[in-house]
């Protein structure tokens, strides 16, 4: 079939040569398009839209080819969720949880534990009633029925959700497995010390503890110092290691203590050289390692995982490690995987040992994968990608070794001690397990029914669309209807819900088929039609009365007219060009319309008909935009001759925008514009923009005579010359009268261009004062300049000449007068003097003014603060030398000295003992000391901060937390939190937990941060950033840490963590 484009060519081909007052039924079928041939199947690889009778592509093979039953339903099969015979049952990752599951598989597997959680005295489910659903509630309650569900459940995989939520596990977040082992085990080793059996009390303590004590021995008197201690996994530096064996010699090695680390001799009675070393004492049942593969780093300030390769044997030979043991063998029974080059993603899998047949098996949560032969295989868990620079050869293993980058724990059971070989379960735990499982067989039958009912629907719903679209195409000479194309996909596909057909979006403005949306629709034929009518229903049907002649009369006007629109278009260019006859009337034609009225009549054309469509008609005469129409008053001309109308719709009294052209121009054009307003040539002008022209001008006059008045009357003021100031107070006067300066800002403005804006009438100074009438600022904040901060409007004020006051009184009105007046006291001879307002100033106003300011100020939402990055206790980082230019008025700000240390600062010195605050007497009047020499220059200094070397600027919350700025920190200057000493005006902050407020951090505050010499033992600051300070540090650590250090670390990770 050809294309759309060539469809739509075809169908109106004709209307080039008939007229619109011509046409016949025949054109109007030819432009529906109803003689286009049906596309036969095969011949279409996709429906053809511009042909109403292609019914081929519309979803149809599906319906017509051989029955699949599996396209009828979306239900897989549910025997797919069946536990298959002979294996394991896997665990749901809701999430983040894989780390969980791999545990929770590791500890299933431990038949002693699996034995000792059967025991477990559960009186709620030996009483449980099998009528309702079994929900445990402590921790035990949780892992008994899990690993019952484990071992006899027939589902393939079960959700742990019960126990994660248990255990307020963040589902989405992945938790450190290392941490996450140990802590469960404590809570596990708490509960079942409470049970009465004595084999539940000490199940942990016989499965997982170990003995190990740190001995210490004096080089002098050769006394020994244990301290025993329990473990319930051994933690291995694997950095520098290549085996297993290396990496328990290296936990277990002497360690020398001397210099600043000596050890203190009870014997001796003083500090002596010692040694130190972990001596292992007993080994538990099942022995873990922790491969310590997250460590970290100080570079980055984040965890890292070390992708080192360790061998490790499936036999392990303890013996060479203990005090006084014969044999102590050990055979690997665990390892878990962490997959993944980072620490804080990746996923974690387990490969299992079965105690009973000794077949390994890998468990990856839901999936569950018996391994070939007896031997463990650790297969792709080694093939994740590295980084370019880490990548290694993997070494080749003994026989009997296996060797991984990956694993993060291995699991050793005793070879002497042999596990329960006869299964311990109890009747209660198995009628909870048999009614979950049937539980589980009706929701398998109910899936059964489900597919069934699907399949027979789809059956009948089969027949249904091949009966119906063999009587859809409409022969020659039969009578059709038009339905919906989207309709006829949807019916055709069996996953959406079929509604009632709808034509109402295709109709015209005169209620029937639009000739635009003959693609959106199919003609077929009309027995089809009242079938499809029947079942579904619908409303608007499209019969063969519905093809619309007055639509296809417009369309052909308007076709006929673009091709008659270019040479229209010359003609009337070269009119335009010969002059208007001295006897002959013209219209008055916008120059702009003039210019774009070829591509304002394209516009016209096309909204004539889209007038016709049912919803497109534009709103107010909204036209679509055109490249060639110009803009009249900033806004885009949509109408021809628009551009000569006034606002009052009269003829615009500009007339350089317009020109007058010829009757046979004007009747051209009102060809294609009927609507346009016409003006004949003798037409007047709007006598309404007359009248305002001239009294624009008549006010434009009085303003500038009334401009050059004020500016002779006040021109000093104008010119910001010779003005009065509070630092240097004039001698010949005692009075100075308050504006705000924002009036003084206006009034220039209306000076330097009278004729742009409205003159100013009056003085504000109400904005200065509180509710109450007084006056809101003293003496010291109007010298120092608060008064920016009174609001939005009001940026500062402006003093003025008693001369000044008396003009602007007469010429303005003025609401409120302010003065501040100089009293001397003529009692004193020490030179005092005295400043006083009228009005006077509101105390309670002022201080409550104060107190807001000050609230807001450790109120904040986002604001900046300043770190500095000092070297020494006195001196920034090449504090002298900005890091960015200055301009303007900033300039001469730049030439003053910097302060050192507050000094020359009245904040700082007040604050500090030095100048005190200058106070207010009993009369409201300010006592001030003579003017001294540094005070004479006036000179303002800038408040703007300047940003140093060294220095970051960090946005903050005043809830926001030391510790949390402290992260923040290290962010930006690569420092970690525990090398970061902050400070603000020499005050030390050091509690993580407190808030930025409540530490008086305010906005624009500069933070200096002395950051610590890095320690040299990076193995052991990893301990303190993994939470094992406790058991590392203060245990006796065998590496040479000063004491300092270790309290440091310990009060980190108590505060930070």
């Amino acid at each position: 079939m050809a294309p759309r484009l060539q469809l739509e060519k075809a169908a109106w081909q004709w209307a080039e040569t008939v007229k619109p007052e011509d046409i016949t039924h025949e054109h109007i079928e030819l432009a529906y398009r109803i003689a286009v041939l049906a596309c036969k199947r095969g011949t279409c690889r996709r429906n053809c839209r511009g042909n109403p009778n292609c019914l081929v592509g519309i979803g149809e093979q599906s319906w017509l080819g051989e029955i699949d039953e599996n396209a009828f339903h979306n239900i897989d099969d549910p025997n797919s969720e069946r536990r298959d015979k002979n294996t394991f049952v896997g665990l749901t990752n809701l999430g983040a949880t894989c780390y969980v599951n791999t545990f929770l598989q590791v500890w299933f597997h431990n038949l002693e534990l699996r034995r000792a959680l059967y025991r477990f005295q559960n009186s709620r489910a030996e009483g449980h009633n099998t009528d309702s659903d079994y929900e445990p509630r402590t921790i035990c309650e949780h892992l008994q029925y899990l690993f019952a569900l484990l071992q006899n459940s027939n589902r393939r995989y079960i959700d742990p959700s019960g126990l994660v939520k248990a255990l307020g596990l963040d589902t989405g977040q992945q938790q450190d497995a290392q941490e996450f082992s140990k802590l469960f085990l404590s809570l596990l080793e708490d509960t079942l010390s409470k049970q009465k059996d004595p084999n539940l009390q000490n199940v942990i303590q016989q499965q997982f503890c170990g003995q190990f004590s740190y001995v210490t021995v004096c080089n002098k008197c050769g006394r020994e110092s244990p301290l025993p201690s329990r473990f319930y996994e051994l933690e291995l530096n694997i950095q520098g290691h290549k085996n297993l064996t290396e990496c328990v010699t290296e936990f277990l090695k002497e360690e020398k203590l001397d210099g600043d680390n000596r050890y203190y001799c009870e014997s001796c009675q003083s500090k002596q050289n010692a040694t130190r070393r972990i001596k292992l004492q007993s080994l538990p049942r099942t022995l873990n390692f922790q491969l310590m593969r997250f460590v970290f780093d100080r570079q980055s300030g984040h965890k890292k995982k070390l992708n080192t390769f360790i061998s490790f044997p499936e036999v392990l030979d303890m013996r060479p490690f203990l005090e006084g043991q014969e044999k102590c063998t050990y055979e690997l029974s665990a390892v878990l995987i962490h997959r993944g080059v980072s620490a804080y993603s990746g996923h974690y899998i387990a490969h299992v040992r079965d105690a009973h047949t000794n077949d390994w098996y890998k468990f990856n949560d839901e999936e569950i994968e018996k391994m070939e032969g007896k031997k463990l295989q650790l297969g792709i868990e080694e093939d994740i990608a590295e980084t370019a620079k880490s990548q290694t050869r993997k070494p080749k293993c003994s026989k009997g070794y296996h060797c991984s980058r990956n694993a993060y724990m291995l699991v050793y059971k005793q070879v002497i001690f042999s596990p329960f070989i006869i299964q311990y379960f109890l009747s209660f735990l198995q009628k909870l397990v048999d009614q979950d499982n049937k539980k589980f067989e009706e929701w398998c039958n109910e899936m059964a029914d489900m597919r069934k009912q699907s399949v027979d629907k789809g059956k009948a719903k089969h027949e249904e669309v091949k009966e119906l679209y063999e009587l859809l195409p409409a022969e020659d000479g039969q009578s059709y209807e038009f339905v919906p194309l989207e309709w006829l996909k949807k019916w055709l596909d069996d996953s959406t819900a079929i509604k009632e057909i709808d034509n109402s979006q295709f109709f015209c403005s005169h209620g029937k088929l639009h000739p635009d949306n003959i693609a959106e629709v199919k003609r077929i034929s009309s027995k089809a039609a009242d079938l499809l009518f029947g079942r579904y229903g619908g409303i608007s049907r499209l019969g063969q009365s519905s093809l619309c002649r007055d639509c296809v009369t417009q369309r052909c006007r308007v076709i006929r007219l673009k091709n008659q629109l270019n040479e229209d278009y010359r003609e009337v260019m070269n009119l335009v060009k010969a002059p208007l006859k001295s006897d002959e009337s013209g219209f008055w034609i916008g120059k702009a319309s003039l210019r774009s009225w070829r591509q304002l009549a394209l516009d016209q054309l096309e909204e004539d008909e889209e007038e016709t469509k049912h919803n497109s008609s534009k709103v107010n005469g909204e036209r679509s935009s055109s490249s060639g129409s110009k803009e009249r008053d900033g806004e885009e001309m949509k109408n021809f001759n628009e551009d000569i109308l006034c606002y009052h719709g009269g003829l615009s009294i500009i007339e350089n925008d317009r020109r007058v052209v010829s009757a046979e121009v004007w009747n051209k054009l009102r060809m294609y514009f009927p609507k346009a307003p016409e003006f004949p040539q003798n037409h007047e002008s709007c006598q309404q923009c007359m009248r305002l022209e001239r009294e624009g001008k008549e006010n434009e006059a009085l303003n500038r005579m009334m401009a050059n008045e004020q500016k002779s009357s006040l021109l000093n003021l104008f010119q910001e010359k010779n003005r009065p100031t509070l630092q240097k107070w004039p001698q010949d006067t005692d009075v100075l009268y308050i504006v705000p300066h924002y009036f003084v800002d206006e009034w220039r403005k209306f000076i330097r261009r009278p004729a742009k804006g409205n003159p100013v009438s009056s003085v504000g100074n109400s904005i200065l004062l509180c509710p109450h009438g007084g006056f809101m600022f003293t003496y010291d904040s109007m010298l120092q300049g608060d008064s920016d901060c009174l609001c939005l409007s009001m940026h500062s004020i402006a003093l003025l000449w008693p001369a000044e006051w008396e003009v602007i009184s007469r010429m303005f009105l003025v609401d409120q007068v302010i003065s501040i007046c100089r009293i001397h006291d003529k009692t004193q001879d020490n030179g005092i003097v005295q400043y006083q307002t009228h009005p006077d100033l509101c105390r309670e106003c002022r201080e409550g003014f104060i107190f807001q300011q000050q609230r807001d100020m450790r109120e904040y939402a986002q604001a900046t603060v300043y770190v500095r990055k000092v070297i020494d206790k006195k001196r920034m980082i090449k504090e002298s030398a900005p890091e960015f230019s200055v301009s303007g008025s900033d300039v001469e700000d730049e030439r003053e000295e910097p302060k050192i240390d507050g000094e020359n600062d009245p904040d700082f010195s007040q604050s500090e003992g030095g100048a005190k605050r200058q106070k207010l007497n009993e009369t409201g009047s300010f006592s001030v000391a003579p003017v001294t020499a540094a005070s004479k220059s006036g000179i303002r200094r800038s408040t703007r901060h300047r940003k140093l070397r060294g220095e970051k600027a960090l946005i903050v919350s005043a809830n926001q937390t030391l510790k949390e700025l402290k992260i923040q920190i290290m962010h930006a200057f690569s420092v970690a939190p525990f090398d970061q000493n902050l400070s603000i005006d020499g005050r030390c902050l050091t509690d993580d937990s407190a808030t930025l407020g409540s530490l008086g951090v305010i906005p624009e505050s500069i933070i200096c941060l002395k950051a610590d010499e890095p320690i040299a033992d990076y193995a052991a600051m990893d301990d303190v950033y993994q939470g094992k300070c406790c058991l590392r540090l203060l245990k006796f650590s065998k590496r040479s840490v000063p004491f300092s250090i270790i309290y440091f670390c310990t009060f980190f990770f108590l505060s930070f963590f």
